[in-house]
């Protein structure tokens, strides 16, 4: 809609003012004149310039390339796998502006990159790294946020792993693969965590180990344990403690779990993910409580430890210890004498 042209009064007379709607803006204004032919000049070079403004606004020519260069020189989305998932996605949006990158349009590209998977693969590859990408520019003003509902799923339950299984699995994995599972059993590490590990973050003589967490970009220093001190020890120091690329390290982990699993009758394939549930969960059968076991681990949110990673004993009998019997003073099985009716 142009912009039309209006008197106002003055004390000498009156002024030819404009006002109205340009690209979504509304605007009004005094031309400073009492000429109509300059006022429609003047309201004119207004209307040009606004559109003009509007059309080299940063949000209107920010390209989703570009928005990923943003990000990534803020130091983000570096790891192996994040770069992986931005990979493809710049691969699909090519040179799309971020203003047409609607909810929508980014739920569709998660079904179109990857079809037939869970909705937790698209949450997970596409909606959280495209909505982390965009919303780092709008933090700087470059674009609007956006919001991005989630695909529901329903989500697997991840079995810990148990000290038992561990010592099971240390007979047969070869010493860097049970480096890896001690450093993640007993630091509570993800495994992008543990695999950028250099030597200089691990202090011996102390017994600590530099974690960064790869989601808050925090750091936190974590107990070594003297069976992680020793495997940790035995591996050789010329490159990284687990200096192998991601692909390269879970194929040894899947090949030394089948060699356990041919070896032990009953021996579970359980993931690198595993490792950090059996610390929570451990933690928690060993008394300790929730707040400490959450902060030992790296979890801020102590509500979202409980929820994720506390699992329950599967023991119905626990329930017998709720009352002073037999049963539970001589902790295993007593056989139920039979009531000797009278006769």
């Amino acid at each position: 809609m142009p912009l039309k042209l209006f008197k106002r009064k003055t004390r000498d007379g009156y002024i030819w003012h404009y006002r109205g709607t340009i690209a979504g803006d509304r605007l009004r204004g005094t031309t400073g004149t009492t000429d109509r032919k300059i006022a429609a000049r003047i309201a004119s070079e207004v209307e040009n310039r606004h559109h003009k403004g509007h059309l080299d606004r940063p949000e209107e020519v920010l390209t989703f390339p570009q928005a990923v260069a943003i990000y990534e020189k803020a130091g983000k989305g570096l790891d192996d796998r994040s770069a992986r998932y931005i990979a493809r996605l710049e691969d699909y949006w090519k040179n799309a502006k971020v203003k047409d990158m609607t909810s929508g349009a980014v739920k569709q590209s998660a079904i179109d990159l990857y079809p037939g998977c869970s909705g937790a693969t698209w949450n997970r590859e596409v909606i959280t790294p495209t909505q982390a990408i965009i919303n780092h520019c709008a933090d700087l003003e470059l674009c609007p946020p956006i919001r991005i509902k989630r695909f529901k799923f329903e989500a697997a339950i991840k079995k810990p792993i148990t000290l038992e299984w561990i010592n099971t699995f240390c007979l047969y994995a070869r010493p860097v693969i049970k480096a890896l599972l001690l450093d993640m059993f007993s630091t509570a590490c993800r495994f992008a965590e543990a695999h950028r590990q250099e030597w200089r973050d691990i202090d011996f003589k102390n017994r600590t180990i530099l974690i960064r967490d790869t989601k808050t970009k925090q750091q936190r220093r974590a107990h070594m344990p003297q069976p992680l001190l020793v495997a940790l020890a035995n591996l050789p120091r010329d490159r990284r403690p687990f200096h192998y690329s991601e692909s390269h390290l879970r194929r040894m982990w899947d090949e030394d779990v089948a060699r356990t699993a041919e070896a032990v009758d009953g021996f579970e394939r359980l993931t690198f993910h595993c490792a950090r549930h059996g610390f929570a969960t451990k933690m928690l059968r060993d008394k300790v409580d929730a707040k400490t076991a959450a902060t030992l681990g790296g979890w801020a949110d102590v509500g979202l430890f409980m929820k994720t990673y506390a699992h329950a004993m599967q023991k119905p009998d626990l329930t017998e210890g709720l009352f002073d019997t037999q049963l539970t003073r001589e902790g295993g099985q007593v056989e139920e004498k039979q009531d000797v009716s009278r006769k």
